[in-house]
Order: C-alpha cells, then sequence, then structure tokens
C-alpha cells in the first residue's frame, strides 16, 4: 500500500537525482561513441541485407558494450538472421545468428508478418525520420501502438536523441484510370 499524503523523502530523492545523472553520463557516452563512427545505420542494414540476397532488415541496434557495433535482425523466408556489424569498419563482426520464426513470440512474428506486407522498408522510414529529425538514425524497428504497426527510428541530432515514429502506408489497390 502505497502512502501519497507524504512527500518524498531526502534519500528517494537523492536516489532519484542520482539516477538521472547515470541515465544522462550513459547518453552522453553513447552518443559521442555513435559520432566517432564512420559507418551509418543504413549503410549497416545494407551490408547485413547482402548477406542473405533479398532479405529485409526487421530491426537494428546501435550498441557499445565493447567495440561500437550495429546488431541488425534480417528476415528471409522464415528464417531470421542476426548480424552485427562493427561500426568503424562496416565488417561482420561475429558469428551470425540464425533462427526461425517459428521460435518468436506471437507479437513480434505478427510484426515481422506485417513487415512482408508493407511496401516500404526500415530503409525508407529510416531516410524520412533522419530528414525530419535532422539527424543520423541509431536504431530503428517496428513497433504496434494503438493497434497500428509503425516504424520507429531513433535518431541523434546533435546532444539529444530523438524516437520518430512513422506509420507506413496502407498496402492497398490502387485506383485505375481509363
Amino acid at each position: 500500500m502505497a502512502d501519497i499524503t507524504r512527500a518524498p523523502s531526502d534519500a528517494a530523492r537523492q536516489s532519484a537525482a542520482a539516477q538521472d545523472d547515470v541515465d544522462e553520463a550513459t547518453m552522453r557516452r553513447v552518443l559521442e561513441q555513435f559520432h566517432a563512427t564512420r559507418v551509418p545505420l543504413d549503410q549497416a542494414m545494407t551490408i547485413a541485407e547482402r548477406l542473405h540476397d533479398g532479405s529485409r532488415t526487421a530491426d537494428v541496434n546501435f550498441e557499445i558494450s565493447g567495440p561500437a557495433v550495429y546488431r541488425v535482425r534480417t528476415i528471409k523466408n522464415e528464417h531470421i538472421y542476426e548480424n552485427v556489424i562493427d561500426a568503424s569498419t562496416g565488417s561482420v563482426s561475429q558469428r551470425e545468428v540464425a533462427s526461425s520464426l517459428k521460435e518468436l513470440d506471437r507479437e513480434d512474428l505478427a510484426n515481422v508478418v506485417a513487415l512482408k506486407w508493407i511496401k516500404q522498408g526500415l530503409s525508407d522510414a529510416v531516410r524520412v525520420a533522419e530528414k525530419a529529425a535532422e539527424g543520423k538514425a541509431l536504431a530503428g524497428g517496428l513497433m504496434k501502438q494503438d493497434d497500428k504497426l509503425n516504424f520507429v527510428v531513433v535518431v541523434a541530432t546533435g546532444d539529444r536523441l530523438k524516437e520518430v515514429l512513422l506509420e507506413p502506408p496502407k498496402v492497398g489497390r490502387q485506383p485505375t484510370h481509363r
């Protein structure tokens, strides 16, 4: 049971402030390493897609747990391929992990199936988001929100991160003109 009549203690306020400082420091470190990379996110996606001709990127993330890398998941037929692309050289830096779509949970599987029917790809969403936010993308993927499938792209603009949501155009028949 929560006591909502009391103000937060000094210890609770200090803990929250300390967490904010840690989050801010982490974000600065990520942005510093991201700005120092030579390989943009869209190039990392292209490299991963070329490993399996005809594949499409489902999601991509910039990571700094060691050397800066992009973790790219591509889809082709009934398989998911996860590749780690070095953000400085563009080379594949770890062994590929392949799995079956059958291993996905229901929500991820629904997103992947929807991706097959969307004409635009994540690379298109990245280009639009970078232009709209006036920065460079460092992550992207699909997300269902309010029963709508959206591309979500995180863009670095200076010393800030912006999340850009893009709803893909509806797939439908184009009117015919006689």
